[in-house]
């Protein structure tokens, strides 16, 4: 039988250790930037779509009480009946099951009626990530109208 030598070479479980420290920084400086862009980016995604879904629920709330809600009134009279004029006609809803309030970043949406934008209609804001109007990148304001070039 071989008999094995304590001077036998090979890695011991500290230098296994540091290589896989040194891979999983390597590893992270060159995939969170990348991650962390699509995040910016599914967000933005995502505050589209709520606007989307908030523009439909105007939309029925507008067919079947003759008009948008005010500015006053807001998006909470897409849940809750408006007690305050201009009242609705035919108020059937609630026009959308969980209420929509906040964008992605936690900032309230904006909310206007008439629109600055859209004159006849509203207009729906979220600033994006920093909370401001204007930026880019996923500081860039999600809206409800038609962009053409401002």
């Amino acid at each position: 039988m071989k008999q094995f030598d304590s001077k036998q070479s090979g890695l011991t479980l500290v230098q296994i250790l540091v290589v896989v420290v040194i891979l999983g920084v390597i590893a992270a400086v060159i995939l969170a930037p990348r991650l962390l862009g699509q995040a910016g980016r599914a967000l933005q995604t995502r505050a589209a779509e709520d606007i989307e879904t908030l523009g439909i629920a105007l939309d029925r709330y507008a067919k079947d009480s003759g008009d948008y809600p005010s500015t006053e009134q807001g998006l909470k009279a897409l849940w809750e009946k408006p007690e305050e004029p201009p009242l609705p006609i035919n108020w059937l809803g609630p026009y959308i099951q969980i209420p929509i309030t906040e964008d992605p970043w936690g900032n309230p949406y904006i909310y206007i009626r008439p629109g600055v934008h859209d004159r006849y209609g509203y207009d729906l804001i979220s600033f994006g990530s920093d909370g401001v109007e204007g930026g880019t990148g996923e500081a860039e304001d999600v809206v409800s109208w038609i962009r053409r070039d401002e």
